[in-house]
């Protein structure tokens, strides 16, 4: 019999080529449709250039909270008198800060290794590229070369952050997060263009710790997705941390210099403004991760750039799915996780696939900010009749007892069906708080059911009960 390689016969080379399911990205959408393919059975290998875990592990998501709880740390030893205890002399070493972050991804990252050998899940280090319906190939790495027959191919290659043309990031005076990572020492200031998730959260990072943050928004919020009141209650509360804040302005005339970046902020007036800082931070958004995705024989239909798919998360083309960051909005690692294990639990004929609806958006600054449903914005204008329910944390025992009292819960109720259209927490633990609130939108619950749970006291639980109770002017404690 011919053979092919290290002397195997061509059957078996075939035979170990072929798999029932090819992931592209091993992000959290791409290690956990492997995974949950393994989960029912089948044969899958998962293709990520470098260790798995993807932006949000190695990148994104979890080295940024490692650094967020540095600063918290920080500022709670500053303040360390209000609990009545002397914490004095105490700095900052950034390196070391930043060191602790990358312990914390390699962690991670040799988790999902584990889950990956547990469930028998191939992990290919290289780029994998679609160059027929139902063909890989492996376009670098060791297996450069290499062909992966699947009957089901799942793109979850991501997104990497958006750039202004003209202005390439260096990693010292011009960076995107990626760049932000790898700091090893902190800028005296810095202008973040971007006041969505990630600009806020790096801008509470580095003000935290000492550095000068200006923070610049086009449009007149900063988190201009969340709901009006968590935008304005945040950006007092940043204000009074002493983060500059410059909202309904535009970035023009940027110049890299060697000391230094300088720009000007240009109002909706014409008006200009001159800034400068040491760096520049962009987080002006992501563009979808697609180049040398696929072969020129494959053409996969695009909305903005971003993969399209059905309600079953197949692309144009039969057999090729696509799920995560790379086929749009919402940018979470949490909502792809969703897709591609509905994607695969789809495509193996394991229940029907559920496109998403309820999820939490969380900003993991302080106070956090946590939201589910429709803004207070979005209800008017979609014409709905809705009552609100707010209640302070500065009514909250557990709040006052931990000295975190910035911030509320607020629910939007329908006026006819009592179901919750909205939440928006702004506050301590406002992202651990926002779960209740999802699995009560996830099954169509009322504010009565909110209610009517019993919450243990004292805990922040409890203002999300009371806030429920709010809309109906029920609440015991305002």
């Amino acid at each position: 019999m011919p053979s092919y390689g290290k002397g195997k016969p061509l059957t078996d080379m075939a035979q170990e080529n072929a798999y029932d399911l090819v992931v592209i990205g091993g992000g959290p959408a791409g290690y956990a449709g492997a995974i949950r393919a393994a989960q029912l059975g089948h044969k899958a290998a998962c293709i990520e250039m470098e260790r798995p875990g993807g932006t949000c592990l190695n990148w994104g998501c979890i080295p940024t909270k490692a650094l967020l709880k540095s600063a918290e740390l920080f500022q709670e030893m500053r303040h360390a008198e209000t609990y009545g205890l002397a914490c004095e002399n105490v700095t900052v070493d950034f390196a070391k800060v930043m060191q602790r972050s990358r312990i914390v991804a390699d962690q991670m990252a040799k988790g999902i290794g584990f889950l990956f050998k547990k469930n028998k899940v191939e992990h290919i280090t290289g780029k994998g590229r679609v160059i027929l319906p139902g063909l890989v190939e492996i376009t670098s790495g060791e297996s450069q070369g290499r062909l992966l027959q699947s009957k089901n191919i799942l793109l979850a290659t991501g997104c990497t952050p958006k750039v202004i043309p003209g202005l390439t990031p260096d990693g010292e005076r011009v960076l995107t997060s990626f760049e932000a990572l790898k700091l090893q020492k902190m800028p005296g200031s810095i202008i973040i263009m971007g006041a969505g998730a990630i600009g806020v959260e790096f801008a509470y990072f580095l003000n935290a710790l000492g550095c000068k943050v200006t923070l610049v928004e086009m449009l007149p919020r900063i988190l201009p997705i969340e709901d009006d009141d968590v935008s304005a209650s945040l950006e007092r509360a940043f204000k009074k941390q002493g983060i500059t804040i410059r909202t309904g302005v535009k970035a023009e005339n940027v110049h890299v210099e060697r000391s230094g970046v300088k720009l000007e902020l240009v109002g909706a007036d014409g008006a200009r403004e001159a800034a400068q800082a040491e760096c520049l931070l962009l987080a002006i958004g992501v563009t979808a991760n697609t180049n040398g995705l696929l072969g020129s024989k494959v053409t996969l239909a695009t909305d903005r750039g971003f993969i399209t798919v059905d309600d079953h998360y197949q692309t144009s083309i039969k057999g090729v799915y696509g799920a995560g960051d790379v086929i749009g909005p919402p940018w979470l690692a949490h909502v792809a996780t969703y897709e591609s294990v509905q994607a695969v639990n789809g495509m193996f004929g394991h229940g029907s696939p559920q496109r998403v609806k309820v999820f939490p958006g969380c900003t993991y600054c302080q106070p956090q900010v946590a939201s589910a449903g429709l803004t207070e914005r979005a209800c008017r204008e979609k014409g709905l009749k809705y009552r609100i329910g707010k209640f302070p944390f500065t009514a909250s025992g557990k709040a006052v007892a931990s000295d975190h009292t910035e911030g509320f819960v607020k629910f939007i109720i329908a006026e006819e069906t009592d179901e919750i259209l909205g939440a928006h927490i702004i506050g301590s633990e406002a992202t651990e708080l926002i779960a209740e609130c999802v699995l009560a939108m996830q099954m169509e619950g009322t504010w009565q059911d909110i209610h009517a749970a019993i919450h243990a006291h004292p805990t922040l639980s409890e203002a999300v009960a009371e806030s429920a109770a709010a809309s109906h002017n029920e609440a015991i404690h305002i």
